[in-house]
């Protein structure tokens, strides 16, 4: 289970870039807010998969 949170962090982290970047190149802010949000949604899962290996340790 760990593995698909990970790979689902990574996914958002990847997903929002291309949204943010395709925001900037038409000039829809929105379309930027968004894609920024999903990143940080990405950090946060990945942060939080991280912690937990942490404590498996």
């Amino acid at each position: 289970m760990a593995d698909n949170q990970k790979s689902r962090a990574k996914t958002e982290q990847a997903k929002g870039k291309a949204k943010e970047v395709l925001g900037r190149a038409v000039g829809n802010e929105r379309m930027t807010a968004e894609g920024r949000a999903e990143q940080s949604k990405g950090d946060v899962r990945q942060a939080k998969e991280k912690g937990k290996d942490a404590f498996r340790r």
